[in-house]
This record gives structure tokens, sequence and C-alpha cells, in this order.
């Protein structure tokens, strides 16, 4: 293959990556910004929709299969604050992620049990696994294109519910200021476990999406969440649009390293990366410093 047109699939493959690991960050932030938590079990929010959704295909439309995957998983994450978060909101922020660290731990052994240790997959959205779309000389498959898409109208969504519409509203307002929407007589616990809802629908929809290229596994979600976090930090913790560029970062810079890096360096770069930005800006790249945010708000 012409270089030029090697360099181009490995950045097309560092944007499918990027995406997946945008959605597990946006999901990172929303939880962050509505509880104070970092939500550990995200990655296997994305785990969870794919298996669900492999184990409806077998009985329903592949469309029922993933709506049905994305709400079973949704109603997952609001139960998690309902029964976890919501008794424990008093305890210390370590003492959240430890819990989120042992509750990733359950969920995947429970996954385990459930779907045992095979690999499965959805089939492909459209086309199949040797069909090709050709960008400038490089191939994608077509179900990247579906990957694209449903970041591109995750993120869309997502802003126009945050901005747009009074429930959305409700929940900036209780990241920005909980005790001034409390007066306003927000609900915050109601916000909070909204926001747990949509974070594990949007990781579901990732699981659905990703599943006929990387397959699904009950063991995925915890790179998944290493990575996720990566990509919200380097973005800037509590802002869910800059996790976009923060993930499509990280699965860049993961996809360049696989081209010009010895494979051992897979991971290296990305984290190297990520530790250079928090100590030149600790807030992330598009974040802003504590003090900032509290005069803006």
């Amino acid at each position: 293959m012409d270089p030029g047109n090697l360099a181009l699939q490995y950045f097309l493959s560092g944007i499918t990556k990027g995406s997946i690991y945008a959605v597990v960050a946006i999901g990172f932030n929303l939880i962050y910004s509505a509880t104070g938590v970092l939500n550990f079990a995200q990655g296997e929010f994305v785990m969870l929709g794919g298996m669900v959704a492999v184990t409806l295909a077998q009985f329903v439309p592949l469309p029922v299969a993933v709506a049905g995957a994305i709400l079973a998983v949704a109603v997952v994450g609001c139960l998690l604050e309902l029964l976890f978060f919501r008794k424990l909101r008093h305890h210390s922020i370590l003492h959240l992620i430890i819990i989120t660290i042992g509750l990733s731990i359950v969920i995947q052994e429970a996954a385990l049990h459930l779907w045992d240790e095979k690999v499965r997959s959805l089939p492909y959205f459209t086309g199949n696994e040797i069909s090709s779309v050709r960008v400038f000389g490089a191939a994608i498959s077509p179900q990247v294109l579906w990957v694209l898409g449903a970041v591109g109208v995750s993120v869309a969504g997502l802003h126009v519910f945050l901005r747009y519409t009074l429930k959305g509203r409700a929940m900036r307002a209780c990241s920005s200021n909980p005790e001034a929407a409390m007066l306003a007589g927000i609900n915050i616990s109601n916000m909070r476990t909204l926001a747990f809802g949509l974070s594990a629908g949007l990781g579901a929809l990732a699981g659905c999406v990703i599943s006929p290229i990387t397959m699904t596994h009950y063991e995925m979600g915890g790179g998944l969440a290493i990575k996720g976090f990566a990509a919200a930090i380097l973005g800037g913790l509590g802002n869910p649009m800059a996790a976009v560029v923060g993930g499509l970062l990280v699965g860049v810079l993961e996809a360049a390293s696989v081209r010009y890096l010895p494979a051992a360096y897979n991971d290296v770069s990305a984290f190297a990366m990520l530790l250079l930005v928090v100590f030149v800006r600790p807030h992330g790249l598009f974040g802003a410093p504590a003090g900032a945010q509290v005069r803006e708000h």
C-alpha cells in the first residue's frame, strides 16, 4: 500500500477507536458533573450493551435488539445510583471511586456467569466483514461509519438535551451550583439518577455499534474504562464535549504508536501524552481551572 494511504488507514483506525473512547469519556463526564463521582464501571456499561443486544438479537430484529439493550442498560445505571450512590452520597470521593471499581468487578463476574467466556458479536448493521468503503485510497468497514454516526448523534443529542430542554438545564444547574439548584426547587437526587441512566445508555449504544468490529467479551470493560478516563482527563474533566476531542486524540495516538513504534508501546504513547498535558494543564486541554469555573458560574 502507498505510504500516504497507509498513514490514512491508521488515522481512520485511530478515529474509530477514539470515537469509542469518546463515548466512554462522555459517560465519565456526565456522572462526574452531576455527582462528583468518577465511575470506573463505565466500561462495563459498554460491555453490557453489546452482550444484551447479542442476546436480544436472537429473538427480535436487530434495531429492536439495540434499542432494548440501550434501555435495559440505562435502567441498570439508574438502579446503581439508587441502590448505592444515593445512600452513600456523603462518603469521601475516594470511597465512592473504590465502590465503582468494586461494582465493575461485580458486573464483570455477573456477565461471566450469564454469558460465559465466549466472544460474541452482533452482525454488521450494513454490509459484512469483507465489504469496505474507499476513502482516498484507504479502506474502511461500513460499520465504522455506523460508529462515527452513533458518536455524532450522541454528541449532538446530548448538546441539545443539556442546552435546550428543561431537564438538561436542571442537570447543568446541579453541576454548576447544587445548593442554588436545590433552592430553585430542582430535585438533585433525581438529576443524579438521570445522569447515571444517560451515561449507561450512551455506553450501551457504543457497545452495540462496536460489537461487529471488536467483538464483545465479558472482560472488555476494564480497558475501555481506562482509555475513556484518560480521554476525559485529557479533554477536561466535567466537560462532556471536550471528552470527544480527548477520545479522538487518544485513539489517533494509539494508532500512530502501532504505525511508528513497537507493539509494546501501544498504550504508552497515549498515556505519555496524558501525563504531559496534566503537567502543563492539570485541568485538561479544554477544562477551566477551578477558580475560573467558580467565577464563571
